[in-house]
């Protein structure tokens, strides 16, 4: 089919963009071209995750690149292979900011693979619920049920409803969209938060919470799951988190997944099968962060990915998956380094913020 478009679409747009000097700022930059399999979004919200502000202090981020991973908004231009989504329809999706010039989700427009989004169904989820289900709701899905990570039942099959999965960090971004698909895929889901985060992550799925500072967290959540826990998620991967993490484990063993490179230094179990996942091989396509660190595709990530995407917009049809709690930053795309000093802080707890474009 030829390539369709929903308005004249502008050669520059508007976009954060990173500078020398471990910075970013709002700056005219090129609309990125629609290659054949490609969807060009006009973006209406993105939503901001760590790793935004993390890539431009430790100066991973590639100078030129855009910034940003999660965004929503409406389909404006679609290439000749793409026969869905359609332009006009309202989709979301992930993208890997401060990396490409021709790829970042902090400007007017947006562009992804065709495959890599998800069409969000009428009447369901705003622009900015829909852009929180990025970063954190990609990562907790490769790292539960892609074959070389957790492994798990994925939805709508069920396990048996009898097996534990041990989640740390339930309220946080990565850790909510955990609890909430482990739950769905018929885990019973034994996770940590503060106090304050209990009741929500119970509301998300959880048969058990407890405070992660507890001394005694170890000893309560293996009571609580009579010793028998084999599947764990670090949404944390702090030290204390992967310590934490690989104690739980029953003394038969198991399998860890962390959402940051394995700590070997905070347990001397050998039981324990402990790595990390990483979402931006999702995306199928090569890296290279500015210290030089390089990654290759890895095809069968993004092709996991691609199928699971598509099961997505009927779970959030039938209300099976809910969207993170927004924290509505006002101020636009040239907010975004204040949200990013707010963030750093450690300010943020249980929301995320969301920017309107």
């Amino acid at each position: 089919m030829p390539s369709t478009t929903m308005h004249e679409v502008p050669k520059i747009m508007k976009a954060l963009v990173v500078l020398s000097g471990n910075r970013v700022e709002v700056t005219e930059h090129p609309v990125p071209e629609v290659r054949e399999g490609d969807i060009l979004v006009k973006t209406v919200a993105v939503a901001q995750n760590p790793t935004d502000w993390k890539f431009v202090d430790t100066g991973r981020a590639n100078i030129g690149s855009v910034s940003g991973c999660d965004w929503s908004g409406f389909v404006v231009k679609t290439g000749t292979n793409v026969t869905s989504p359609r332009v006009g329809q309202h989709v979301a999706g992930f993208v890997m900011g401060s990396t490409f010039a021709d790829s970042g989700a902090y400007g007017d427009y947006v562009r992804t693979p065709a495959e890599l989004s998800w069409v969000v169904p009428d009447g369901t989820l705003s622009h900015e619920e829909a852009a929180t289900m990025g970063c954190a709701f990609w990562t907790a899905a490769q790292a539960l049920f892609h074959p070389t990570r957790l492994g798990l039942v994925e939805p709508p099959a069920k396990a048996s409803g009898e097996e534990w999965v041990y989640i740390h960090g339930g309220s946080s971004s990565v850790g909510q969209f955990g609890v909430q698909l482990a739950a769905l895929a018929g885990y019973k889901v034994i996770t940590t938060a503060s106090q304050r985060n209990f009741d929500l992550v119970a509301s998300l799925g959880a048969s058990a919470v407890f405070d992660y500072n507890d001394p005694d967290v170890v000893k309560k959540v293996k009571a609580a799951a009579g010793d028998s826990i084999q599947f764990a998620f670090d949404a944390v991967s702090s030290a204390d988190a992967q310590a934490i993490s690989a104690a739980v484990i029953a003394l038969t063993g198991g399998k860890l997944i962390h959402v940051l490179p394995v700590n070997t230094a905070v347990t001397s179990r050998t039981d324990v099968e402990r790595s990390y996942t990483l979402i931006y091989t999702s995306l199928g396509r090569e890296f290279t962060y500015a210290t030089g660190q390089h990654w290759p595709a890895v095809p069968e990530d993004k092709e996991h990915m691609v199928q699971f995407l598509k099961k997505v917009p009927q779970l959030v049809k039938e209300g099976k998956i809910k969207p993170l709690p927004v924290k509505l930053w006002e101020g636009g795309l040239a907010a975004i380094p204040e949200g990013f000093k707010y963030m750093k802080e450690g300010k943020v707890s249980a929301v995320k913020i969301v920017y309107r474009v």
